[in-house]
């Protein structure tokens, strides 16, 4: 109970007809804003040492919480899984993308045994939205985000598509509701994102509701495409080649306080390409290039930079939009990666489509390169540099694979600004935060159907800079493993042994300490062996071990 003063002065007049205190009115929900971007390197944005132009999101740092260890589940398709669902994709039922399998881990999108950050969010009175990439459909029989709790949804289902052309990859869910109108050339994706944001937002207010809303920018995943403008502003930026961009990166993030004083700057990273047209190797320092290589290679990374730079423009248009309804201190605001940066699938990049192909573009050619008749990735080499300071890269579970930024940003709830957070945070703990945060009911059934508990544990803790209850956190994708226990990270490569780092005193995995610790590689790997038989991971599809 809260004192009222002017029912009390009242009280004190007419102390017969009117009570001395009131009920306090029930506390304000907090909204919840979720930023997904699409394969973005850990240190590509400014407050994670890049040199990418990124000040909204600076400024959301710089006024909330980084968190120096969080993780994500590897690829896309997992990481969302996992994200929406609060379990590992494997309990969700995706653990090899939308591939369809009779394996309970591998259905290809999220099973009845699941409910969604939305679904639970809306039962406890929330405007649900989501605009951007699903990605957790295998199919047309397949639920949508608005079968999945969403009230609105505008974007794509599948998983890339031109940046350029709405139809057919764009949608407007459900069927029937308003659907902007753009001209023929002023379709760009990440500002279209931006456009819906805002509309959302306005229906929710409308409503009178608190809101959640999920924005999974396809920015920067390939084709790589930005808008003339952006690209420009980077024409110079990488012809110095990554070699130069890793090192400077890792002297800010030392500089900036992410990393200590003489955290070492990984090897350059080996690269295996798909199966279909198998190779294996290592990224090559910049400077054996020839000039033409580099030229294209400094445009990929323009244009990669760009639409990174577009999507914190389009952030900052929803950041102001709550600041103008006074909104922004009750909405907390999260912002990260679904994996590393995407090294498909070699130092060169790719063409055309996601395969063997690439085109050394010279002359004319190169000022075209991210326009709307284009369709490039950027390579294992940027790849490389856009994890700075780690190893590897998304599909693999060495943290340059796994291990995100991520920002929280939340002035009612959050005291602390521009400090970092050491806690090892994962997809996982999103749902329940959003459950605890939104006074929710996670379910023990829907319907006739029982539902997986949650896996992960509340941030709130972390937040106020106290230790998160967790044993361990575990991870698998195309038979690339790892398991984290306390300090200790135990990491395969598919059908590669068992390495062992200290992660708090060696997070670039530099040192391998299988050998000398064999009790404990034994001891852990059987542990990963008991998580993936609870989580579903095995069997792996035909039965295969």
């Amino acid at each position: 109970m809260t004192q009222s003063f002017v029912p009390l002065l009242i009280g004190l007049i007419l102390p017969v007809f009117a009570p001395a205190t009131l009920p306090a009115a029930e506390p304000q929900k907090p909204n919840v804003l979720l930023i997904l971007a699409d394969d973005l390197g850990f240190s590509d944005v400014g407050c994670y040492g890049g040199e990418i132009a990124t000040p909204h999101l600076d400024k959301l740092a710089a006024n909330g919480l980084r968190f120096r260890q969080f993780y994500n589940s590897t690829r896309c398709c997992p990481s969302r899984a996992s994200l929406m669902t609060g379990l590992y994709p494997h309990q969700a039922g995706v653990g090899a993308m939308n591939n369809q399998t009779a394996a309970p881990g591998y259905k290809g999108f999220p099973q009845p045994n699941t409910v969604t950050i939305a679904e639970v969010l809306r039962a406890a009175g929330y405007h649900t939205s989501m605009i951007g990439k699903w990605h957790l459909s295998a199919g047309p029989k397949t639920p949508r985000p608005t079968d999945r709790g969403f009230d609105e949804f505008y974007g794509m289902i599948g998983g890339f598509n031109s940046c350029f052309q709405e139809d057919p990859f764009y949608t407007r869910l459900p069927a029937g509701r308003p659907k902007r109108k753009y001209a023929k050339d002023g379709f760009y994706s990440s500002d279209v994102f931006g456009d819906y944001s805002l509309d959302f937002l306005a229906e929710a207010r409308k409503q009178k509701k608190p809101f959640f809303q999920y924005l999974a920018f396809n920015a920067p995943h390939f084709p790589l495409h930005a808008k003339p403008d952006d690209i420009r502003k980077y024409a110079e930026t990488y012809t110095k080649g990554w070699d130069k961009i890793r090192a400077a990166r890792l002297a800010k993030q030392i500089e900036i306080g992410l990393f200590p004083t003489g955290t070492p700057l990984s090897p350059l990273s080996d690269y295996t390409t798909r199966a279909d047209f198998l190779r294996h190797g290592e990224n090559p320092a910049w400077d054996t290039l020839d000039t033409a290589r580099r030229a294209d290679l400094a445009r990929r990374m323009a244009v990669f930079a760009a639409m990174v730079t577009c999507m914190d423009h389009n952030i900052g248009r929803v950041v102001d939009d709550l600041t103008k309804h006074g909104e922004l201190d009750n909405t907390l605001i999260l912002f990260l990666s679904d994996n590393g940066a995407c090294a498909e699938w070699d130092p060169f990049g790719f063409d055309g489509n996601s395969g063997p192909n690439n085109v050394l573009h010279k002359g004319d050619q190169l000022a075209e390169m991210g326009s709307a008749k284009t369709y490039h990735s950027y390579g294992s080499g940027w790849a490389n540099a856009g994890n700075t300071p780690f190893r590897m890269y998304k599909h693999y579970c060495h943290e340059g694979g796994i291990r995100t930024p991520f920002i929280a940003h939340w002035p009612k709830g959050i005291a602390a600004k521009g400090e970092y957070r050491d806690q090892p945070g994962h997809l996982i703990d999103v749902m329940t935060t959003c459950v605890e945060l939104g006074s929710a009911k996670y379910p023990d059934k829907v319907g006739d159907v029982a539902i997986t508990p949650m896996e992960g544990t509340s941030l709130l803790p972390a937040f106020a800079n106290k230790p998160l209850d967790r044993e361990m956190l575990a991870w698998e994708h195309e038979r690339n493993r790892a398991i984290r226990v306390g300090k200790w990270k135990l990491v395969a490569k598919a059908g590669g042994e068992w390495e062992l780092y200290d992660i708090e005193a060696d997070p670039v995995e530099m040192t391998n300490l299988a050998a000398k610790m064999p009790e404990k590689v034994t001891e852990w790997a059987r542990k990963w062996d008991d998580w993936a038989k609870r989580c579903q991971v095995l069997p792996y599809p035909g039965g295969a071990r």
